[in-house]
């Protein structure tokens, strides 16, 4: 097999979801690191607000066909590969979901940027459960 450049354009999209994938690591660990303020480790609504985005972030990235196609798309006999096609299934479960995911995420994307934008300016303080 003799690789392409440029790569032909139906692989663009298997890309940018590895891309999408980076991020959303980043954005866990970011939302892992906002449990731990300066006082020690705290709960508030902002990462109720965090950790709802990243869940939903998570869902609209694993329900790409992209993702289908990599945990199960060369293969021809899913009786030998239960695992795998347990997998293809849960994620063509969240394909049916693909578009309006991709909505709700972006929604909740603009939501959470502002609230860390108006708390880091200090336009309003988080709502802290303990911590």
């Amino acid at each position: 097999m003799v690789a392409r450049f440029p790569p032909p354009p139906q692989n663009l999209h298997r890309y940018v979801w590895a891309m999408a994938v980076v991020i959303a690591v980043i954005n866990t660990s970011d939302a892992v690191k906002s449990f731990h303020g300066t006082g020690g480790v705290g709960f508030g609504l902002g990462n109720v607000i965090l950790v709802g985005n990243l869940i939903l972030l998570w869902l609209y990235t694993l329900g790409c066909h992209s993702c289908r196609h990599i945990t199960a798309g060369k293969i021809n006999n899913f009786s030998k590969h239960p695992v795998r096609y347990w997998l293809w299934g849960k994620i063509g479960w969240l394909n049916a979901r693909h578009m309006r995911l991709a909505w709700t995420t972006l929604g909740t994307l603009v939501f959470t940027d502002a609230y860390i934008a108006l708390v880091s300016s200090g336009t309003i303080t988080d709502l802290r459960f303990f911590g």
